[in-house]
């Protein structure tokens, strides 16, 4: 018998989105979140940079919007970008009020309550606040405690969303999502989760690509899961390459903070040249998606492993104070970054594509909601600026909950019974090699063929790959029990597929999607579509 947990909203994700809504929403609704691992785990906690915001009296709205709509590369909602702009300042504030440490200023002439602001690639103004170089781990385990703290909130950790349930399950009429099946990893078995509202806030799907920042989540579940069930997605081409992942055997995925670079990092070749005046006269703080071209080209062009990024001009004093986290990591390498430069190379790091929403997270199928990085806006168009991402997380978090609360309060609050999960012809798996290999074989092609330089050949190299990938692994799924393992490979081969496709479609080169076939941008920004043959519109 499958067991069942009732709750007026499910959020499916523990990050900054899917905490900040909760915990808008616990005071007077009954709110259950699931994290598919410890609460910690996942993007938000990994996060070093930042938030970007405007809270300098020499900053403005109109500032912070024109960087990000630059950044954007044509590609950005006006509308989305000063949505999240005006909204930024008292959302800070309300991260304050939870109690998030951010680094105080030293600065006694300081006028921004005393925080201390950086800067980092594309803003023109110092505007990002930071808890020293761990932002996302402060933000994360402040508001877990909250969360905890909270009446009418409950946590799961170790649950897999594997599909949303949705009036399909249940042969109504009215398009709704209704819950969610999903994996208890620890007790091996499926649970259903009924919701009269679900939130997707699974972050993104970088770990579709071999080398990633993200190597605990971003399997692209949420995005995954609305598509299946009739979502449109869009500008899944844009994957923003994070330029500076330490690049050492043992390390895996550890990220170099853009704050590296605003506080005066060089990037170096291994003869110790710089570059990037080459590339674009703001150097190291041009955008990201400049930044790394300019490194995979020099890389490709001397046949190396990496390039290097170089603190060590600044004072010891400085560097610790600034870059705590950053020194203690590479120092357990070997790598004293108060007098070595960091050896880095490009990782997959943000979708700035996903499920289409509005202002509220609203998605295209009733009682389903999407935020944060699963979900497009419109705020990042074909490049994210830095720093805009939790910023995003908390303004449309705290938004869809006040949604989520009108809705409450005048939907149907009955809950019909749904279908229990149906594993009764299926059997355990004696060849779970085959998922490791076809998992191996994705997140490779996707890299030499999808990556930071396209061409027609490349994509359609990557389709026909993805194609015999989607058929094989549906057949997989079909006959075994379902594992983590399954679950996420089903998904990363969904949004695969969505990104080349989305890339086959745009014929010019804009932010994030390079392709020597179409180098040249074209005068019109039009965002790339898909709409699902189950589609509710």
């Amino acid at each position: 018998m499958t067991i069942k947990h009732l709750h007026d909203v499910l959020v499916i994700g523990s990050g900054a989105a899917g905490l900040s809504l909760a915990l808008e929403l616990a005071p007077s609704v009954r709110v259950a979140v699931l994290s598919k691992a410890s609460l910690m785990a996942g993007s938000t906690s990994q996060a070093q940079g930042g938030i970007a915001a405007v809270l300098d009296s020499t900053d403005s709205v109109a500032d912070h919007t024109a960087d990000t709509l630059n950044a954007g590369a044509g590609l950005c909602h006006d509308d989305a970008v000063r949505f999240t702009v005006s909204n930024s300042s008292e959302n800070i504030h309300w991260l304050i009020e939870q109690g998030v440490p951010f680094t105080r200023s030293n600065d006694v002439t300081a006028t921004t309550d005393d925080y201390h602001l950086t800067k980092e690639g594309g803003h023109s103004h110092r505007r990002v606040i930071h808890a020293a170089d761990a932002t996302g781990q402060a933000v994360a385990s402040t508001l877990i405690e909250r969360a905890r703290e909270a009446k009418n909130l409950d946590l799961f950790e170790n649950r897999l969303a594997i599909d949303l349930v949705t009036h399909r399950h249940t042969g109504s009429d009215k398009p709704r999502c209704k819950g969610a099946y999903v994996l208890n990893e620890e007790a091996d078995q499926v649970e259903l989760f009924q919701a009269r509202c679900v939130v997707l806030a699974t972050g993104g799907a970088s770990k579709v690509y071999l080398y990633t920042s993200n190597q605990d989540g971003a399997s692209g579940d949420g995005i995954a899961m609305a598509w299946r069930a009739g979502c449109r997605v869009a500008n899944m081409e844009f994957n923003q390459f994070h330029p500076t992942c330490l690049y050492h055997p043992q390390a895996k995925s550890f990220l170099i903070t853009e704050a590296v670079r605003g506080e005066g990092g060089k990037l170096r070749l291994p003869d110790g040249q710089r570059f990037m005046e080459r590339f674009d006269p703001r150097l190291e703080l041009a955008p990201r998606d400049i930044v790394a071209r300019a490194m995979d080209h020099e890389m490709k062009r001397l046949g190396v492993d990496c390039v290097y990024l170089d603190i060590s001009h600044k004072s010891k004093e400085f560097i610790l104070e600034h870059f705590p986290t950053v020194h203690e990591r590479c120092l357990s390498f070997g790598i004293d970054i108060t007098r070595d430069p960091i050896p880095v190379v490009p990782a997959a790091h943000y979708t700035c594509g996903g499920v289409m929403v509005d202002h509220q997270g609203r998605t295209d199928l009733e009682g389903l909601y999407a935020i944060g990085e699963t979900s497009f806006t419109g705020l990042h168009g074909a490049n994210r600026l830095a720093s805009n991402s939790l910023l995003e997380c908390v303004v449309y978090g705290r938004s869809a909950a006040e949604d989520i609360r009108i809705e409450l309060a005048q939907a149907d609050t009955s809950l019909p019974n749904l279908p229990e999960w149906d594993e009764s012809q299926v059997t355990d798996s004696d060849e779970d090699v085959i998922i490791a290999h076809n998992w191996e074989e994705l997140r490779r092609f996707m890299w030499d063929y999808v990556g930071i330089v396209r061409t027609n050949k490349r994509l359609q190299r990557a389709k026909h790959r993805v194609d015999m990938l989607l058929q094989e692994i549906d057949e997989f799924y079909s006959n075994y029990k379902v594992s983590n393992d399954l679950i996420e490979l089903r998904n990363l081969a969904v949004v695969a597929d969505l990104i080349i496709r989305s890339a086959q479609q745009r014929k010019e080169s804009r932010g994030l999607h390079y392709t020597l076939d179409y180098p040249k941008t074209l005068t019109t920004a039009v965002d790339t579509l898909l709409v699902p043959t189950n589609s509710p519109l």
